[in-house]
């Protein structure tokens, strides 16, 4: 068995691109391997801001042999025909044989065809594999057509130890690889993938972006500890360091003190997006006057010309910051509300000064279903949410959004519920966004969301596939979130007509009804990502929906909890598979003598006592569920359906349903069809799937 080690060098690649450069590469390779029927051991892709690399062990020198076969004609078939069909055929390794077939006797050929050294097979192949390589975007430089994300510098390709002769994109594959571009720039000869390793480590290169990240995580949180600080979380950045750096050196800066009266979110913004620098904190909490940015040299003075330099672009940088938070503090949010009259929130869905006017209504309406909202300050924060939108600090930085607005809101003496409400309204954004709860908070930001969902779904703007361009599933995702970690009894159907009846005339003739049952099944579905933790599959929502379209999605999630909890018992087990057994003899009798058995058994037809305890059960088991139902007892309502599962295997096995008398058959029928019934009061149980499935 043999290795392969494969490198392509190049100009930087971007930090995005490497992740799933890295994952093509390997399924490529895999699929390469798979058309050739060659087997390994194992696969691995690494991926640095100027290499992509792979590694596979435990290939076979040479593709195995192989055996096709070929149909020819009959035996009896004209002669030339005959010979014409041997011409075809390979010189070498062709055995004839006759099969008998249903037509007469037929002529087949087997052929074995020897298998290819895997280094030629590389050698052949890989070059059309680069050549179909899938970069987002690609270039193409000097005068060659191939194209790559950057221009290649140098490719290794080595098979057990020797080079694979290739030429891509004007390079032609060797033995040498390269390792820091200004530290170790000499060339590098390994033998194989553990010796590479260890030749790039020394020429400072670390090859595994882990490695990378743990190397910056843990130099940062090192420097912060010396300063008696705390690094501020941020794995998104430190993977994307990780993406810009092969030998990462973290380093530990200073924040001008003249700035630090500037929000903390925009210092954190402007050097998070501007300079790729981590932010520290102090032990209360607050945004330290530290930054590190991670170089990718040591330099010879301990980086303190590198320190020095990235101070001096983030003060020019924050000048800037300081002069946007200066002049947007002259002037009040509420002085700016005439302005959203001519910014456009959506053409068809009006301005952002119309939609103001639509949040305040709503969030009054909303109120209602959220314990402990201050009415008038829940609306006073809807007035001014989207005012920040005119200041200059959010046209810079969009991503501040509400919380500028909050920020200015408390600088002009708004009420605290306030300002908090416009700067969390736009949360939750993700599913680790943190979830507001205070009750003024909680009510704008449900009236944003509920406003773009019924507005963008009035005009017929829905997400399709993977495009959502109106975010219109994390604004249902939001919804989901907001209601149910905040336990909130809000009937989603009036919601969503409150919000429609505050467009007015513009969306002109909606049937209201049914918009409103799709955006329920439109967040019923958003809930199933947002359960998936907990285990809780889309067809049991499914299930618990069919029996009527709860807009209620505290109660939604107890129906739902209580079914699986059911589901997962044996009782729910196998009274799951008894009524499997009833609907499916149900069914194929209806289709028989093509007629429906949905009716009610006549208790004078009761022959085996049986079936006698199973009617009584599904008479008190009815009773004993229409009661949990109406007390939203969910637990109870499974309780009672459990009591079925005896009932019901005994009549299995001691009633025989297709009886000769025509009247007692029927009776039997009705009887399995009740089984449904009863079970249908709780969910559609014919919408739970086999396992695996949901």
């Amino acid at each position: 068995m043999a290795e392969l080690l494969l490198e392509l060098l190049s100009e930087e690649i971007p930090a995005r691109m490497q992740e799933p450069a890295r994952r093509d590469l390997a399924e490529l390779l895999s699929g390469l391997f798979a058309e050739a029927g060659l087997s390994f051991d194992r696969l691995r892709t690494f991926a640095t801001p100027r290499r992509l690399v792979a590694v596979v062990e435990g290939l076979p020198a040479r593709t195995p042999d192989r055996v096709s076969e070929r149909r020819g004609p009959r035996e009896d078939a004209p002669v030339a025909a005959i010979e014409g069909f041997k011409r075809s055929l390979p010189r070498e390794g062709v055995t004839i044989e006759v099969r008998e077939e249903k037509k007469g006797r037929v002529l087949y050929a087997r052929i074995r065809e020897a298998g290819t050294p895997t280094r030629e097979l590389l050698a052949s192949r890989l070059p059309d594999l680069l050549a179909r390589f899938p970069w987002p975007k690609a270039m193409r430089w000097g005068e060659g057509e191939a194209r790559w994300i950057r221009p290649l510098r140098s490719i290794l390709c080595l098979f057990d130890g020797e080079v694979v002769p290739f030429v891509f994109a004007g390079v032609r594959a060797g033995a040498t690889t390269s390792g820091h571009r200004f530290m170790a720039p000499a060339p590098l000869r390994p033998a194989d993938f553990d010796e590479y390793a260890r030749a790039l480590f020394a020429a400072k290169v670390v090859l595994d972006g882990e490695e990378r990240k743990r190397r910056i995580r843990e130099g940062a949180e090192e420097l912060a500890r010396r300063e008696g600080l705390a690094l501020v979380p941020d794995e998104a950045l430190v993977e994307e360091i990780a993406g810009l750096v092969e030998w990462p050196v973290p380093l530990l800066g200073r924040i001008d003190p003249a700035f630090m009266d500037i929000p903390s979110e925009v210092l954190v913004l402007t050097m998070r997006q501007n300079q790729r620098y981590l932010a520290l904190r102090t032990p209360d909490g607050r945004l330290a006057p530290r930054f590190v940015v991670v170089a990718n040299i040591e330099a010879r003075d301990g980086g303190a010309a590198i320190v020095a330099g990235n101070e001096r672009v983030l003060r020019a940088r924050l000048w800037d910051a300081r002069f946007f938070w200066e002049q947007d503090k002259k002037q009040s949010l509420e002085s700016r509300l005439p302005k959203l009259a001519a910014m456009v929130f959506h053409e068809k869905l009006g301005s952002q000064g119309e939609r103001a006017e639509r949040l305040v209504a709503l969030a009054g309406e909303l109120c209602r279903f959220v314990p402990g909202a201050d009415r008038l300050l829940a609306e006073r924060a809807a007035l001014l949410a989207k005012a920040d939108l005119l200041t200059g600090m959010v046209g810079e930085f969009p991503e501040l959004q509400g919380i500028m607005g909050g920020h200015y809101a408390r600088l002009q003496g708004e009420p605290e519920a306030v300002a908090r409400a416009i700067a969390e309204h736009y949360a939750p954004k993700g599913p680790t966004d943190r979830c507001p709860r205070a009750p003024e908070s909680v009510v704008v930001a449900l009236a944003d969301r509920i406003d773009q969902l019924v507005g963008f779904f009035a005009v017929g703007i829905r997400p399709t596939g993977t495009k959502d361009p109106f975010a219109l599933r994390r604004a249902a995702s939001g919804v989901v979130r907001l209601v149910s970690e905040n336990g909130l009894r809000l009937p989603l159907k009036r919601a969503f007509a409150a919000a429609l009846a505050g467009y007015g005339a513009r969306l002109g003739e909606v049937d209201g009804a049914a918009l409103a049952e799709e955006l329920v099944r439109f967040l019923a579905d958003r809930l199933v990502v947002h359960l998936r933790g907990e285990g809780i599959r889309h067809d049991h929502i499914d299930a618990v929906l069919a029996v009527g379209l709860d807009d209620d999605l505290v109660r939604l999630q107890a129906r739902v909890r209580a079914l699986k909890a059911f589901l997962e018992s044996e009782e729910g087990r196998d009274l799951l598979a008894g009524y499997r057994r009833a609907t499916g003899i149900v069914a194929i009798e209806e289709r028989k003598d093509g007629r429906s058995y949905r009716g009610e058994p006549s208790p004078a037809l009761l022959r085996a006592p049986e079936e006698i305890a199973l009617f009584e059960a599904l008479a008190s088991a009815r009773v004993r569920i229409g009661a949990a139902l109406a007390a939203e007892d969910w637990t109870g309502a499974m309780a009672a359906l459990a009591t079925l599962r005896g009932p019901v295997d005994r009549f299995f096995e001691r009633v025989m349903v297709n009886v000769p008398e025509a009247e007692l058959r029927v009776n039997r029928l009705f009887m399995l069809s009740r089984i449904g019934t009863a079970l249908g009061e709780v969910a559609d149980f014919a919408r739970i799937e086999e396992p695996g499935r949901g």
